[in-house]
């Protein structure tokens, strides 16, 4: 088993504490809710504890993970299978999220596609998105490890929004993945206030 990379005094872990307080503050991670990860090298990845506090995540709430399971797993966060099933299907993954944007969250459990009304919306994200329906909830977790990689390949998009559950995204760029999902939970936004305006 290979050592994993020390990251403590890493840019890795200011890039990931800065993007973590941002989507804290724009309610994507719940105190508790939510995860976040980087790509070490082809089976390493850097993943959140369990108990880390979005808004204040500092080295010690991060740890350097293999992709195959092992001990250290216990300490990590709940999504950590998922995102290790990502890194392996997915080479170009550099980085990836998961986050709950409330009105995202929202819009995907009345609706089977995501249809943007927005410029941005429909440049960048698409016209017609799927929303992914976990269905039952109670093995969602053990399903999810394959379900969600997969999602990926189907769509050929590198975010996929999952009724009531929220939004997986990667990308090779932080900064860009930050973006995508800023960008869909905008675009839901819209979409919730132009129906609202439909029913005056």
């Amino acid at each position: 088993m290979q050592e994993p990379i020390d990251f403590k005094h890493s840019e890795i872990t200011e890039r990931l504490r800065s993007m973590s307080l941002s989507m804290f503050r724009k309610n994507f991670f719940g105190i508790f809710h939510g995860s976040i990860s980087a790509r070490l090298g082809y089976q390493q990845f850097i993943i959140n504890k369990k108990r880390a506090i979005f808004d204040e995540l500092v080295s010690k709430d991060l740890i350097a993970l293999n992709v195959q399971k092992d001990y250290r797993w216990n300490e990590a966060s709940i999504d950590t299978p998922i995102h290790a099933h990502i890194y392996q299907a997915h080479p170009d993954a550099k980085f990836i999220a998961y986050a709950m944007p409330p009105y995202s969250v929202s819009y995907s459990l009345t609706h089977k596609m995501l249809c943007p009304l927005d410029y941005f919306g429909q440049r960048i994200l698409g016209k017609e998105i799927p929303i992914l329906d976990p269905k039952d909830y109670d093995t969602w977790y053990e399903r999810a490890v394959y379900e969600i990689p997969q999602a990926f390949s189907k769509t050929n998009q590198k975010f996929t929004l999952i009724k009531g559950y929220g939004i997986y995204a990667f990308d090779r760029d932080l900064h860009s993945l930050g973006k995508t999902i800023a960008l869909i939970e905008n675009t839901c936004k819209i979409l919730h206030y132009n129906a609202s305006l439909r029913e005056i």
